[in-house]
């Protein structure tokens, strides 16, 4: 897999608000991870960072990182091969609000995961209306770094409802070896949703097993009166007297 060049520089500013500083001005604060070393505080511009980011490789693009630093007022540049671990995302408006690399050797594997793309439209879909399940979206494999497919594509052309496409089915290139579990659905197409009809039969059933509400009768005309129960209001009795 091909390198992209990316200019960094060493960031000596810290914080949320220097931070938000460096977001106003087109700069993303990122982070250069190494197994058993100090991680490396930098910023990258964000035009160059957009471009490296819609490469053919996406995520897993191969990167290298030319570091420029001040020592003693000498400008000094160091390059280091990275990945991209982590991307941190505005929530809206979707800019890149943090990057996390690691360092890696190209001649060690790394552990990455690679997306799989479904070609074709199943036949069980075309025909008998059926619906493609695609659970696992992404393979996770061990390889060299020049060794990282862009895609895993999986054929679905001729599925039919019921057919299940798992991970041991999948084609990978040599020298990768898969992490997942080899019986992991990766798609199926199973059968069209359908909405139960209710039928009258039913409908009767549920009403009548609705309890019975039972409302208190209302005394009828000239009934007499419950014992104890004043028969008229006082206002009533004295109007009589």
């Amino acid at each position: 897999m091909e390198k992209v060049i990316l200019k960094a520089e060493i960031r000596e500013e810290f914080g949320k608000e220097a931070g938000s500083r460096m977001r106003r001005a087109g700069i993303v604060p990122a982070v250069v991870y190494k197994k058993a070393s100090k991680a490396l505080s930098l910023k990258v511009d964000a035009r160059e960072l957009f471009h490296v980011l819609h490469t053919s490789a996406g995520a897993n693009v191969i990167i290298a990182l030319s570091i420029s630093h001040k020592d003693k007022g000498q400008a000094n540049k160091k390059d280091k091969t990275v990945i991209i671990k982590e991307i941190q995302y505005e929530p809206i408006k979707g800019d890149v609000l943090h990057l996390d690399f690691h360092e890696i050797s190209l001649t060690d594997k790394i552990n990455v995961n690679i997306a799989i793309e479904t070609k074709g439209e199943p036949e069980g879909v075309k025909a008998d209306g059926g619906i493609l399940d695609h659970p696992t979206k992404e393979l996770n494999v061990e390889c060299l770094p020049t060794e990282i497919p862009e895609r895993i594509d999986v054929h679905v052309e001729t599925l039919k409802i019921g057919d299940t496409i798992r991970v041991k089915d999948l084609s990978v290139p040599a020298g990768i070896t898969v992490l997942n579990d080899p019986e992991q659905t990766v798609c199926s197409v199973v059968p069209p949703k359908v909405e139960e009809e209710v039928t009258e039969e039913e409908v009767a059933a549920e009403a009548a097993a609705e309890p019975e509400v039972i409302r208190e009768k209302k005394p009828e005309e000239g009934a007499e009166e419950t014992p104890g129960k004043p028969s008229d209001t006082p206002e009533k009795e004295e109007k009589k007297q």
